[in-house]
């Protein structure tokens, strides 16, 4: 298949190799923080949410004005190494009390955010140059997207089977180790690469981040699908956060697992792999079709899919116990299929619909509504779970996923997408 060639060159071989260690640990933390936030600090972990979504906003805007300083390379090592370092941290201190605090979670995340905006810049920076042949750089794109869109499918099955096996706290002693097995085949890389083959090309003009994400909001709003979906798209992400990453968890542990804690992370595990599962198969259904002169329908017909899904997801908590994992299985699913059913319309309408020259400015707008959307859901999502418990909280956001799509889809019932005029 074209989308291994690539491999055939030692140092994309190299890069593969650590980024899928590390991609598969990514998938252990984030859900092993997920369960041991909701273990320390309840409904208030959604603050935890908060501020990584913070984070990440500042982290983007601040890396982005002075990341193109830097040795692509030296700075993906340097972000895998201090990423290492402070899980291990946070495992050592959990070995001498009875578990991780509020301070140390807070302190992984924000080390964590700020090595996962150095690292994902300069990765794109340095690509090009891992690739023997320039017509395999969108193979090695496709590559290393697939790979990740793997490790989340197949990292939360891990977690379902590790969780019988090893303490959660080790899920982040895990993914350190992923860190510095990426480390370390970026050093390989580096190592056998020829004296400045990697460094930042000086003199070039960076338009700072504000202007590009403010012309990529005109841009896109120029377009009425486009612009709808970029006003709506922090609702729809903030709510689906606060549901798989807080409530959700919460449900589960609340519903109580057969032999304790383990089990229930399992049930977890089981769930994120079965939206990962459906996530997977929704992107090789969709993203095998042509893009239909009423896009709209998969667009908003996918969000109010999705939002009656999660409806289902709090409703199966009244389930008697032994169908509650395979009916949150279920649910997940479909709220999965229905996200790459809206998704890849709108990507594809991004990338043919927009000048070329837009096209990074309008997915650095539609980046910054997301953290903004995540930011605020999960800021309000403890105060919510106090007041109203985690089944309406859940049902609640299910009905808020469903009003997105049925607004979209009655505003733009008769709106027929026109032939593509690209221009760069």
């Amino acid at each position: 298949m074209r989308i291994f060639e690539p491999l055939r060159g030692r140092r994309m071989a190299l890069l593969w190799s650590g980024l899928s260690f590390s991609a598969f640990g990514d998938q252990l933390y984030a859900v092993a923080l997920t369960w041991i936030a909701v273990g320390v600090m309840g409904s208030n972990a959604g603050y935890l949410g908060a501020l990584q979504a913070l984070v990440a906003l500042l982290a983007v805007v601040g890396v982005g004005r002075w990341a193109d300083r830097w040795e692509p390379l030296r700075g993906m090592i340097g972000a895998d190494v201090a990423r290492a370092a402070v899980l291990l941290v946070v495992v050592a201190s959990s070995s001498m009390t009875d578990g991780p605090g509020v301070v140390q979670l807070a302190g992984a995340i924000v080390v964590l955010a700020v090595g996962q905006a150095v690292f994902q810049p300069a990765l794109q920076t340095v690509l090009p140059s891992m690739v023997d042949d320039a017509r395999l750089l969108p193979a090695a794109n496709g590559l290393l997207d697939g790979t990740a869109r793997s490790a989340r499918l197949l990292g939360s099955g891990l977690v379902a089977l590790l969780a019988t096996v090893i303490p959660v706290i080790h899920f982040l002693t895990v993914d350190a180790i992923s860190f510095l097995v990426s480390a370390a085949a970026l050093l390989a890389i580096r190592r056998r690469g020829s004296a400045g083959s990697f460094a930042a090309k000086p003199g070039i003009e960076r338009e700072p981040v504000w202007d590009g994400i403010i012309r990529g909001f005109r841009a896109t709003a120029a377009h009425p699908l486009l612009g709808f979906s970029l006003m709506t798209t922090g609702v729809k992400n903030g709510v689906w956060y606060a549901v798989f990453y807080l409530a959700l968890p919460l449900m589960i542990e609340g519903s109580g697992g057969k032999s304790g804690g383990e089990s229930e992370l399992s049930a977890y595990g089981l769930v994120l792999s079965a939206y990962g599962f459906a996530n997977l198969g929704g992107n090789l259904i969709f993203g095998g079709r042509m893009l239909s002169p009423r896009p709209q329908y998969h667009m908003f017909g996918g969000i109010v899919l999705g939002g009656c899904a999660m409806v289902l997801l709090g409703f199966a908590n009244f389930l008697p116990p032994w169908w509650r994992v395979p009916a949150f299985m279920a649910a997940a699913a479909l709220v999965a299929f229905g996200g790459p059913m809206s998704d890849i319309p709108v990507a594809v309408l991004r990338q043919t619909r927009l000048r070329q020259a837009d096209v990074a400015a309008a997915m650095g707008a539609n980046m910054a509504m997301n953290s903004a959307g995540t930011l605020m859901a999960m800021a309000v999502a403890p105060a919510a779970l106090a007041l109203a418990g985690v089944v309406p909280v859940i049902v609640g956001c299910g009905a808020i996923f469903f009003g997105v799509g049925a607004v979209g889809l009655a505003r733009y019932a008769d709106w027929e997408e026109a032939a593509p005029q690209l221009s760069t």
